[in-house]
């Protein structure tokens, strides 16, 4: 198995638990640099390892009048705050080849969108920069079809490679998660990681939006977590109701200390007898 350097964490899927969180949305420095406090307190609490995310550009919302957030320059410099000033790795997403290159001079995880996840030019720029390169499956994928997803950023020479599953696509506005899909992903020797939010998601499910059952998330990431993966990725915002993108499928902030107690328990229980495919 490959572990991977993050900011100078070692993530792998023999390696103490990773979480990944933050919201959806990049909202303001004082906002990101709120949550990415808490976070990182509740998890060297529990002694999980921790990395920021939150995205410039919602680039895919639902509806053409969805807020798409501060954009890559503004929304780069608080991820750069964040990174700078409380001394976390950060991560966020891209939309093109161009903005891997800009993305890559600030961000310690480049995160490739699970609607390009096959997109060549993408994925090649996203290992061109060295970067960590995470890489969610499409809903439209088998979880071995990504060994050919990672190849193309091994191409390059990089293998600085997380995978991340976030559900299937199951009928119309409907996700549903194959935990096969984990031990299958990490045959490729890669970690993997579950993203507990974003597979509870209801895409379009609110017509102008998406929905999502965000009660059913810590369900996702106990689930995920008990097979010995190497992170979960999980959205949080202090009143999901009144954030401006994914909120129906965000974990509460207050809710997130007594979560990553039990994902411990859980990490260290599985990282002691392996499950064996």
């Amino acid at each position: 198995m490959k572990d991977v350097n993050v900011g100078g964490l070692t993530v792998g899927n023999d390696r103490a638990l990773t979480v990944i969180a933050g919201p959806c949305q990049i909202e303001s420095a004082d906002h990101a640099q709120m949550i990415a406090g808490i976070m990182a307190e509740a998890c060297a609490a529990v002694g999980a390892q921790y990395v920021f995310k939150a995205s410039y550009d919602k680039a895919n919302r639902t509806s053409l009048s969805g807020r798409r957030g501060l954009g890559i320059d503004a929304g780069l410099k608080v991820l750069e705050g964040v990174r700078g000033t409380m001394g976390l790795p950060v991560l966020t997403d891209i939309h093109d080849a161009e903005q891997a290159r800009i993305a890559a001079a600030v961000v310690d995880v480049i995160q490739i969108p699970a609607f390009l996840c096959r997109q060549t030019d993408l994925l090649v720029a996203a290992g061109e920069t060295g970067c960590v390169v995470n890489i969610k499956k499409g809903q439209f994928l088998a979880p071995w079809d990504m060994a050919n997803v990672a190849a193309k950023v091994e191409s390059t020479g990089n293998t600085r490679i997380l995978l991340t599953e976030r559900g299937a696509s199951f009928g119309y506005n409907t996700l549903v998660a194959d935990m096969r899909s984990l031990p299958t992903m990490a045959k490729t020797g890669y970690p993997v990681i579950m993203d507990a939010t974003h597979s509870v998601q209801q895409p379009g499910g609110l017509g102008g939006a998406s929905g999502g059952q965000r009660e059913f998330a810590p369900a996702m990431a106990r689930c995920a977590v008990s097979l010995g993966i190497a992170g979960v990725f999980v959205e949080t915002h202090e009143a999901p109701d009144s954030a401006p993108s994914d909120g129906p499928n965000m974990v509460p902030l207050a809710d997130m200390p007594r979560l990553l107690e039990t994902l411990m328990a859980l990490d260290r229980i599985a990282k002691a007898d392996p499950v064996r495919i």
